[in-house]
Protein backbone atom coordinates (compact mmCIF):
# COMPACT_ATOMS: atom_id res chain seq x y z
CA UNK A 1 0.00 0.00 0.00
CA UNK A 2 1.64 3.50 -0.80
CA UNK A 3 0.38 7.14 0.04
CA UNK A 4 -0.73 9.54 -2.01
CA UNK A 5 1.21 11.75 -4.72
CA UNK A 6 -1.11 14.35 -4.98
CA UNK A 7 1.14 17.88 -4.76
CA UNK A 8 -1.87 19.31 -2.45
CA UNK A 9 -1.23 16.19 -0.10
CA UNK A 10 -0.47 16.66 3.28
CA UNK A 11 0.89 13.04 3.62
CA UNK A 12 3.58 12.75 5.90
CA UNK A 13 3.15 15.97 7.39
CA UNK A 14 2.36 17.36 11.75
CA UNK A 15 -0.99 18.99 12.54
CA UNK A 16 0.02 20.91 15.49
CA UNK A 17 -2.74 21.38 17.52
CA UNK A 18 -3.30 25.71 18.19
CA UNK A 19 -4.26 27.21 20.99
CA UNK A 20 -8.29 27.43 21.69
CA UNK A 21 -9.08 24.92 19.02
CA UNK A 22 -11.70 23.67 21.23
CA UNK A 23 -11.45 20.15 21.31
CA UNK A 24 -10.14 18.81 24.27
CA UNK A 25 -8.91 15.24 23.12
CA UNK A 26 -6.44 17.51 20.62
CA UNK A 27 -5.42 20.27 22.74
CA UNK A 28 -1.44 20.66 22.84
CA UNK A 29 -1.76 17.41 20.44
CA UNK A 30 0.70 16.70 17.46
CA UNK A 31 -1.07 14.55 14.56
CA UNK A 32 1.15 12.44 12.53
CA UNK A 33 -0.68 12.43 8.99
CA UNK A 34 -0.89 8.96 7.64
CA UNK A 35 -2.78 9.30 4.69
CA UNK A 36 -4.94 12.72 3.42
CA UNK A 37 -6.56 13.10 -0.29
CA UNK A 38 -10.06 14.18 -1.65
CA UNK A 39 -11.72 11.25 0.17
CA UNK A 40 -10.47 12.55 3.95
CA UNK A 41 -7.48 12.15 6.43
CA UNK A 42 -6.06 9.93 8.71
CA UNK A 43 -3.74 10.16 11.03
CA UNK A 44 -2.51 9.07 14.56
CA UNK A 45 -1.53 11.72 17.55
CA UNK A 46 1.98 11.03 18.81
CA UNK A 47 2.13 13.13 21.72
CA UNK A 48 -0.53 11.66 23.92
CA UNK A 49 0.51 8.55 25.73
CA UNK A 50 -2.05 6.48 27.50
CA UNK A 51 -1.75 6.50 31.45
CA UNK A 52 -0.52 3.36 32.76
CA UNK A 53 -0.05 1.67 29.83
CA UNK A 54 3.05 -0.35 27.90
CA UNK A 55 3.26 -1.81 24.65
CA UNK A 56 3.98 -4.99 27.25
CA UNK A 57 0.94 -4.56 28.92
CA UNK A 58 -0.65 -4.45 25.22
CA UNK A 59 0.82 -7.91 23.96
CA UNK A 60 0.05 -9.32 27.32
CA UNK A 61 -3.92 -8.40 26.90
CA UNK A 62 -3.80 -9.73 23.41
CA UNK A 63 -2.32 -12.57 24.59
CA UNK A 64 1.08 -12.66 22.86
CA UNK A 65 3.73 -14.50 23.31
CA UNK A 66 6.68 -12.22 24.43
CA UNK A 67 10.25 -13.86 23.75
CA UNK A 68 12.46 -11.30 24.01
CA UNK A 69 12.97 -8.34 26.37
CA UNK A 70 9.77 -7.41 27.37
CA UNK A 71 8.67 -3.91 25.40
CA UNK A 72 8.06 -1.04 27.75
CA UNK A 73 7.01 2.07 25.53
CA UNK A 74 3.78 3.97 25.79
CA UNK A 75 0.92 3.44 24.18
CA UNK A 76 -0.36 6.55 22.77
CA UNK A 77 -4.04 7.51 22.48
CA UNK A 78 -3.72 8.17 18.19
CA UNK A 79 -6.83 9.63 18.21
CA UNK A 80 -10.88 9.55 18.93
CA UNK A 81 -12.24 7.07 16.00
CA UNK A 82 -11.44 3.63 16.65
CA UNK A 83 -9.88 3.33 19.55
CA UNK A 84 -10.24 -0.32 20.14
CA UNK A 85 -7.78 -0.86 17.23
CA UNK A 86 -3.69 -0.73 17.22
CA UNK A 87 -1.62 1.29 14.49
CA UNK A 88 1.71 0.79 14.86
CA UNK A 89 3.87 4.05 13.13
CA UNK A 90 7.39 3.45 12.67
CA UNK A 91 10.73 2.97 10.49
CA UNK A 92 10.17 1.44 7.22
CA UNK A 93 12.94 -0.82 7.76
CA UNK A 94 9.73 -3.29 8.67
CA UNK A 95 7.95 -4.13 6.02
CA UNK A 96 4.29 -6.20 7.25
CA UNK A 97 3.44 -6.54 3.63
CA UNK A 98 -0.08 -5.62 1.99
CA UNK A 99 -0.92 -4.18 5.79
CA UNK A 100 1.15 -1.82 5.73
CA UNK A 101 0.94 1.63 4.37
CA UNK A 102 4.33 3.58 3.50
CA UNK A 103 3.79 6.58 4.19
CA UNK A 104 6.75 8.86 3.16
CA UNK A 105 10.58 7.30 2.88
CA UNK A 106 11.23 7.74 6.67
CA UNK A 107 7.72 6.54 8.15
CA UNK A 108 5.47 3.39 8.06
CA UNK A 109 1.81 2.39 9.49
CA UNK A 110 1.22 -1.35 9.95
CA UNK A 111 -2.32 -1.67 11.32
CA UNK A 112 -1.98 -5.73 11.56
CA UNK A 113 -1.73 -8.04 14.40
CA UNK A 114 1.84 -9.30 12.70
CA UNK A 115 3.33 -6.34 13.98
CA UNK A 116 2.42 -6.43 17.37
CA UNK A 117 3.61 -11.31 17.33
CA UNK A 118 7.27 -9.61 15.47
CA UNK A 119 7.41 -6.75 18.31
CA UNK A 120 7.09 -9.22 20.69
CA UNK A 121 9.89 -11.52 19.16
CA UNK A 122 11.86 -8.41 18.89
CA UNK A 123 12.11 -8.62 15.04
CA UNK A 124 9.94 -5.89 14.51
CA UNK A 125 10.82 -2.28 13.17
CA UNK A 126 13.50 -0.51 14.97
CA UNK A 127 11.74 2.33 16.07
CA UNK A 128 8.12 2.46 16.52
CA UNK A 129 4.99 3.86 18.26
CA UNK A 130 1.77 1.96 19.07
CA UNK A 131 -1.56 3.74 19.17
CA UNK A 132 -5.04 3.07 19.97
CA UNK A 133 -7.44 4.33 18.15
CA UNK A 134 -6.81 7.27 15.03
CA UNK A 135 -7.72 10.60 14.11
CA UNK A 136 -9.98 11.10 10.77
CA UNK A 137 -11.46 13.33 8.58
CA UNK A 138 -14.44 13.08 5.80
CA UNK A 139 -13.90 14.90 2.47
CA UNK A 140 -12.82 18.80 2.94
CA UNK A 141 -13.27 18.21 6.67
CA UNK A 142 -9.81 19.03 7.37
CA UNK A 143 -9.12 21.51 4.95
CA UNK A 144 -12.10 23.41 6.74
CA UNK A 145 -10.51 23.17 10.21
CA UNK A 146 -6.83 24.22 8.65
CA UNK A 147 -8.84 27.69 7.05
CA UNK A 148 -10.63 28.39 10.60
CA UNK A 149 -6.89 27.92 12.44
CA UNK A 150 -7.90 25.06 14.34
CA UNK A 151 -4.40 24.03 13.42
CA UNK A 152 -0.54 24.47 11.43
CA UNK A 153 1.40 22.11 9.34
CA UNK A 154 4.68 21.33 9.29
CA UNK A 155 7.09 19.19 7.68
CA UNK A 156 7.06 15.57 9.90
CA UNK A 157 9.85 15.04 11.90
CA UNK A 158 10.92 11.04 13.12
CA UNK A 159 13.02 12.49 15.91
CA UNK A 160 10.44 14.26 17.24
CA UNK A 161 7.81 11.55 16.97
CA UNK A 162 10.33 8.97 18.33
CA UNK A 163 11.81 10.89 21.08
CA UNK A 164 10.63 9.88 24.90
CA UNK A 165 9.76 13.43 26.12
CA UNK A 166 6.05 13.52 24.81
CA UNK A 167 5.13 16.71 26.66
CA UNK A 168 7.86 18.78 24.68
CA UNK A 169 6.72 17.01 21.15
CA UNK A 170 4.31 19.90 20.88
CA UNK A 171 6.69 22.91 21.69
CA UNK A 172 9.38 20.59 19.51
CA UNK A 173 6.83 20.36 16.01
CA UNK A 174 6.14 24.61 16.41
CA UNK A 175 9.58 25.14 16.42
CA UNK A 176 10.20 23.26 12.92
CA UNK A 177 8.28 26.30 11.85
CA UNK A 178 10.48 28.59 14.06
CA UNK A 179 7.42 29.72 16.13
CA UNK A 180 7.70 29.87 20.04
CA UNK A 181 4.18 28.57 21.66
CA UNK A 182 4.29 31.66 24.11
CA UNK A 183 3.76 33.27 20.66
CA UNK A 184 0.60 32.07 20.24
CA UNK A 185 -2.88 33.18 20.17
CA UNK A 186 -6.21 31.36 20.37
CA UNK A 187 -7.57 33.79 17.89
CA UNK A 188 -6.56 33.36 13.83
CA UNK A 189 -6.85 36.44 11.93
CA UNK A 190 -7.25 37.42 7.98
CA UNK A 191 -5.36 39.36 5.90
Amino acid sequence: MQSSNDPHSLTGKFLIAMPGMGDPRFEHGVVYLCSHSEEGAMGLIVNKPAEDLSTGDVLEKLEIEISSKRPTGPVYFGGPVETGRGFVLHSVDYDGGEGTLHVDDDLAMTATIGVLNDIAKGQGPKRSLLALGYAGWGPGQLENELVQNGWLTADASSEIIFQADDASKWTAALGLLGVDALTLSADGGRA
